[in-house]
C-alpha cells in the first residue's frame, strides 16, 4: 500500500526550458486520497529538489511514497561489471554521479557517453545517435555499424522486450530516444537512494517507506491522448497526471503486487513497472 505516487516525466534539455512552452520541461505528477496535481520545473535541479521536500514531507507524516521515473535505471546485462567492475546497476548510478556535470541544464552527456564508448576497443562502443550538425568522433550518429554481440552486450534489456515500443538506453537522440534521460537521471537516483528509507525496486524489495521505480507512462498513450487533447495539455503532463492516478488506484485497491513482478534479468537491468499490464492501468483510470 502506498499514500501517494508520483510520476516524474524527466527532460534531457540542455537549457533551462520555456516559460510558455512546457513541452520539454520536466514534468511532476502525484495523486493521493485527496486527488491529483501537476508541477513543472524548467531546470533538472529545481525538479530534484522538489522530489527531495516531497520524500522529507512523506517521511515526516509517515505517509508511503511511490516514485516512478520515466528513463530506464538500468543497462543490458554485462554493460555493468565492464564499466565498473561491478554487475549492478547501482555502481552504475554511482559511477555517472561522477561522471556527469550538470548545472541549469547545460550538461555533459555526450562526452560521457563518447569516453564510455572509447572503453570498448572491438569497435564502435554501445551509445548512439547525437544531435545533427554536432561531431562526437566515438559517437556514431546512426546505429548500423555497432555490433553488440561483439561488444558482449545485447541492444536492449529484457524490459524493452515486454514493452516493443520502449527505446533502447543506447539512443542518445531523436524522437522517442530515452538514452539522454537516463544519463542525467541516474546521478540523482544515486543521491535520492541515499536518503533513509529509500528503496529503488527491483534492485531491492518494495517494502522501504520510499520506493522508487522506472515507468513508462506510454503505456497509457490512448488515454494520454484523449486528455491532453479534450483539455489542451502537454503530452508530458497528461501522462504523470494519469499514471500517477492509475497507480494510485491499484495502491488503494490493492491490486499492484503482480506489477512488482519482474524477471531475474531485472536484477542488473532494471525493470518497468507495470510492463504486461497495460489493460490493468487502463482499466484503474476508470474506477471512482
Amino acid at each position: 500500500m502506498f499514500d501517494r505516487v508520483i510520476v516524474v516525466d524527466w527532460s534531457a534539455a540542455n537549457l533551462p526550458t520555456s516559460l510558455t512552452n512546457r513541452a520539454n520541461a520536466v514534468w511532476i505528477g502525484c495523486h493521493d486520497a485527496e486527488g491529483g496535481a501537476e508541477w513543472h520545473h524548467r531546470t533538472r535541479a529545481a525538479a530534484e529538489a522538489q522530489l527531495v521536500t516531497l520524500i522529507d514531507t512523506a517521511s515526516a507524516a509517515g505517509q508511503r511514497l511511490l516514485i516512478g521515473f520515466d528513463f530506464a535505471m538500468g543497462y543490458p546485462g554485462g554493460f555493468a561489471a565492464r564499466l565498473t567492475g561491478e554487475a549492478r546497476a547501482e555502481a552504475v548510478w554511482h559511477w555517472l554521479s561522477r561522471a556527469i556535470t550538470d548545472q541549469d541544464n547545460r550538461n555533459n552527456r555526450f562526452e560521457v557517453a563518447t569516453r564510455i564508448n572509447a572503453a570498448f576497443p572491438e569497435g564502435p562502443g554501445p551509445f548512439w545517435s547525437h544531435p545533427s550538425g554536432q561531431s562526437w568522433p566515438g559517437l556514431p550518429f546512426r546505429r548500423a555499424g555497432i555490433d553488440y554481440a561483439a561488444l558482449g552486450l545485447s541492444e536492449t534489456r529484457a524490459a524493452e522486450a515486454a514493452v516493443p515500443r520502449a527505446k533502447s538506453p543506447w539512443m542518445l537522440f531523436n524522437p522517442g530516444s530515452v538514452g539522454s534521460q537516463s544519463l542525467l537521471g541516474l546521478p540523482m537516483i544515486h543521491r535520492l537512494a541515499q536518503l533513509p528509507d529509500v528503496a529503488v525496486w527491483p534492485f531491492a524489495a518494495p517494502d522501504a517507506p520510499v520506493v522508487l521505480a522506472e515507468v513508462y507512462p506510454s503505456l497509457l498513450a490512448g488515454p494520454v491522448a484523449i486528455l491532453a487533447n479534450a483539455e489542451g495539455l502537454t503530452a508530458d503532463q497528461a501522462q504523470v497526471r494519469l499514471l500517477s492516478r492509475a497507480l494510485f488506484q491499484l495502491a488503494r485497491a490493492d491490486r499492484l503486487s503482480p506489477l512488482f513482478e519482474a524477471p531475474p534479468e531485472a536484477a542488473e537491468e532494471g525493470w518497468i513497472l507495470g510492463a504486461h499490464h497495460a489493460p490493468l492501468l487502463v482499466e484503474a483510470l476508470t474506477w471512482p
